[in-house]
């Protein structure tokens, strides 16, 4: 594993006095000034609000280059991986840092498989919730739950740590699909250990006791290559909140549910439902596309154009390209015709020939596609973001176990500019006015 490199040092002046700050170099060449002297030694910190240019951690987890449209898991490019990789051995390589070997991989995926089924008492928590509860709260609450049933997770010797990595890589399934029939009315339908992953969780969600379900290949497969591509993205919101809750070292479910709850936002793992919306939208309201993209562009007006642009990728989204090939391919498979397929397809030419798009790189991303292949495969709108979350999950339990193990692990406690009142004197309530 590659570690920062010194690259000498850089010069500040603040008021008056001069201080040397290192400058350290990444594996991919990105520079980095390191500030950790900076308030001990002039009294000064860095303001950077959403921590756009603000490094918390270094990691060997997955490297992004923005710029050039680039995204790889410890070094495999993604598009690698979306091809010739499966879920878990994707899994494997983001917590372990390597490609496992045959048997290394059997035994996580026979790991895997065998704790997949919740405690009986947990299915009794699901009638708590009105049927109107979103999944995201359910899964939340359960996955944090799972910490009372598994006491060992507050012990973290490493043996106890790969322990839960299997539950709850294995477990989050279950209680996903679980809490998608408990939203519909539906019995449970257990996991099956002779199914593959992503398999067992179509089961789960689609089969029902009155009938026989038949698991469509292709549906399997696309479903597969998504939670791939959304393994992991580097520091984003719900990462960053993993690792801070981590910092604290509460346990590895109160950390993911933490994770869940900030992907729950509608600005971050909401944006594939909403570009789903604004098609239904779109639809419903028989608006042309060409005029529609007027709307858009119109500074006046509220319209938004989902499922373009990244806060990170100043390119394409190297995964909205994957995707893009795998929906059409997915969609000509079933046999799938959809005026909101064609709808996006319509946006997408649009936006990819006007120069407002282009001069503002706002290109199709991952959510953009990753929508319309969801709802191809029959998931629910209110599900989209706990397929998120499913496929986030190695993301979060890999950064989690590199930073437990980092050396020098410390609490994180970010500073602030404080803006408010100064000294004030307390007044008695009958002095006030």
């Amino acid at each position: 594993m590659s570690t920062l490199q010194p690259k000498g040092d850089a010069e500040l002046k603040i008021q008056g006095k001069t201080v040397r700050l290192p400058l350290v170099e990444g594996s991919e060449g990105e520079l980095g000034l390191d500030i950790a002297r900076l308030r001990s030694e002039t009294g000064a910190i860095t303001l950077d609000p959403g921590y756009v240019n603000t490094g918390s951690c270094s990691s060997s987890v997955t490297y992004i280059d923005g710029e050039r449209g680039i995204l790889r898991y410890r070094g495999y490019a993604i598009d690698e991986l979306a091809e010739k990789s499966s879920f878990l051995e994707t899994s494997y390589l983001l917590i372990y840092g390597k490609l496992p070997a045959r048997r290394e991989l059997e035994v996580f995926v026979d790991q895997i498989t065998r704790h997949s089924m919740i405690h009986e008492d947990m299915k009794r928590f699901f009638n708590g919730y009105p049927a109107t509860a979103h999944p995201m709260s359910i899964l939340s609450s359960m996955v944090c739950s799972l910490s009372s049933y598994y006491p060992d997770c507050m012990h973290n010797s490493p043996e106890n740590r790969e322990l839960n990595i299997y539950r709850i890589l294995s477990k989050i399934s279950t209680i996903a699909a679980f809490s998608y029939k408990k939203s519909i009315g539906q019995p449970f339908v257990g996991p099956l250990n002779r199914l593959g992953y992503v398999d067992n969780f179509l089961n789960m969600m689609f089969a029902v006791p009155a009938e026989s379900y038949e698991i469509n290949p292709k549906a399997s497969r696309a479903l597969e290559m998504i939670l791939v591509l959304h393994a992991d993205h580097e520091q984003n919101c719900s990462t960053s909140t993993v690792r801070i809750v981590g910092s604290s070292l509460a346990n590895l479910y109160a950390c993911v549910s933490a994770g869940i709850c900030a992907l729950w936002g509608p600005l971050h793992g909401g944006a594939n439902q909403a570009v789903i919306e604004m098609l239904a939208d779109i639809e419903r309201e028989g608006i042309d596309v060409a005029k529609f993209v007027a709307r858009v562009k119109d500074k006046d007006s509220n319209t938004r154009l989902m499922g373009f642009g990244h806060r990170v990728y100043k390119n394409f989204d190297p995964r909205a390209k994957i995707l893009k090939q795998a929906c059409d391919d997915l969609l000509g498979q079933l046999g799938i015709r959809s005026r909101q397929l064609e709808i996006a397809k319509q946006l997408e030419d649009a936006a990819l020939k006007d120069d407002y798009f282009i001069e503002r790189k706002l290109y199709p991303n991952v959510d953009f596609y990753s929508g319309i292949i969801l709802r191809a495969l029959g998931i629910p709108l209110n599900m989209f973001t706990v397929m998120f979350a499913i496929g986030r999950l190695p993301g979060w339990i890999a950064q989690w176990r590199e930073m437990l193990s980092s050396p020098g692990l410390k609490i994180n406690r970010p500073r602030q500019i404080y803006t408010g009142p100064n000294l004030r004197t307390y007044v008695p309530i009958e002095q006030r006015v």
